[in-house]
């Protein structure tokens, strides 16, 4: 299978037809079909490795202030326990442990919706360890590689730049145009996924001035770590879509293989 990472962006994405959720379904339309999922996404960013492992996880609302509709989709996937205890036995059973209370938050089910609109192929997460430094993240990726023989798809989602400050206040103001910081951080990241540089996507963030300006906080950067670590150096690598949302918001998205 291969490995895939997706700018997910703002929930409305879930009920707007535009370039972004006609982007998902492209994605779903392209891949081979998995037997299973296996999600990592920037909103489980708690302290601790965890793997969800219910037979139906539930699907979590965890916005606010959005519009009724929202808080009514469900994406009711069946879980896999024995992927999930195959993942934390693969990131290290003794540091990783399976979760009862987590479920699909919607950096991923509001992708999955889109890309598997029938729910049917089983989804397990992995949290993000917030107290990991970024090398550590790409390992645990490293770790989960050979799922992908057993035709899982490992789905990070996050997004390139994440600066949600600077991307409310252009969408007060009516701004339109791509900040120099982020167009400079995107590009960089690109240019070292492509050039399998892993050295310089490491040092992207927090060592570079741009790299803090497009995440105040790691959760949005830390799952493409995950996809380039799950991915291979031989793997073709392809941005099946890219461009910037509210200004400053990258969606770039990567598919390794």
């Amino acid at each position: 299978m291969p490995v895939v990472f997706v700018g997910h962006g703002s929930p409305m994405n879930l009920i707007e037809d535009n370039q972004w959720s006609r982007g998902f379904r492209g994605l779903g339309q392209r891949l081979p079909r998995p037997a299973a999922i296996l999600a990592v996404s920037a909103h489980w960013f708690v302290d601790g490795t965890f793997v969800t492992g219910g037979d139906s996880p539930r699907t979590i609302h965890d916005f606010s202030g959005f519009p009724q509709a929202l808080y009514e989709i469900e994406y009711p996937a069946p879980g896999d326990p024995d992927l999930a205890e195959r993942a934390r036995l693969l990131v290290g059973g003794d540091r990783a442990a399976l979760s009862a209370d987590w479920g699909l938050d919607h950096g991923t089910w509001s992708v999955l919706r889109w890309m598997y609109p029938e729910a049917d192929i089983p989804v397990v997460q992995l949290s993000i360890d917030r107290r990991l430094e970024p090398a550590g993240h790409l390992e645990l990726g490293r770790r989960i590689t050979s799922l992908r023989e057993e035709s899982v798809l490992i789905l990070a989602s996050g997004n390139l730049t994440h600066n949600l400050p600077d991307a409310f206040r252009r969408m007060r103001e009516g701004a339109t145009e791509t900040p120099g910081w982020a167009a400079r951080f995107d590009d960089a990241a690109a240019e070292a996924i492509t050039g399998r540089d892993t050295a310089g996507l490491l040092a992207l963030w927090p060592d570079s001035l741009d790299g803090r300006r497009a995440h105040p906080t790691p959760d949005h950067w830390l799952p493409v770590l995950y996809a380039y670590g799950a991915s291979r150096p031989d793997d073709r690598v392809d941005f099946p879509a890219a461009g910037f949302d509210l200004g400053s918001l990258s969606m770039r998205s990567v598919v390794f293989g």
